[in-house]
């Protein structure tokens, strides 16, 4: 948004600073060169904890699911952490929010195609799931937090 804002303002100040149409002679107007091509917008660089954070996001999903399904009382929980983290860590990457939505998606859908009723097998999935969801919270925390 900055670099749009940026762009903006110096076309305006450009343009601002133009003389009326017509006031160049045609000679002026061939040698003056033409504007340079906006810039590309700069590339996301992937932070070192992408691959474990786009895991977390899709083990999220599936926890949010599971919980649901099983009608766990905390289930709303998981989705307010999928948003916190969302806030907190992609704020001005719409590609990589865009990345972790898809895989918090991914891991709830993953799990309403299998699971249609609470069982065994899936209160033991969700139980994984939390343990390897904190394990990952732990070592990205650990490993690259402040």
């Amino acid at each position: 948004m900055k670099k749009i804002a940026h762009i903006t303002c110096i076309a305006l100040l450009t343009l601002s600073a133009a003389p009326p149409a017509g006031a160049q002679s045609s000679k002026q107007k061939a040698a003056t060169p033409p504007p340079p091509p906006p810039a590309a917008p700069a590339e996301e660089k992937p932070a070192p904890y992408d691959a474990q954070l786009i895991r977390l996001s899709e083990v999220l999903g599936s926890i949010t699911y599971l919980r649901r399904l099983c009608g766990a009382p905390a289930a709303p929980d998981w989705r307010q952490s999928m948003q916190q983290l969302l806030d907190s860590d992609t704020a001005n990457e719409p590609k990589r929010r865009e990345r972790l939505t898809a895989a918090f998606n991914r891991g709830y859908r993953t799990f309403a195609s299998v699971h249609t009723s609470c069982t065994d097998a899936a209160r033991t999935a969700e139980e994984r799931y939390r343990n390897e969801g904190a394990t990952l919270a732990t070592e990205i925390a650990g490993r690259f937090g402040n």
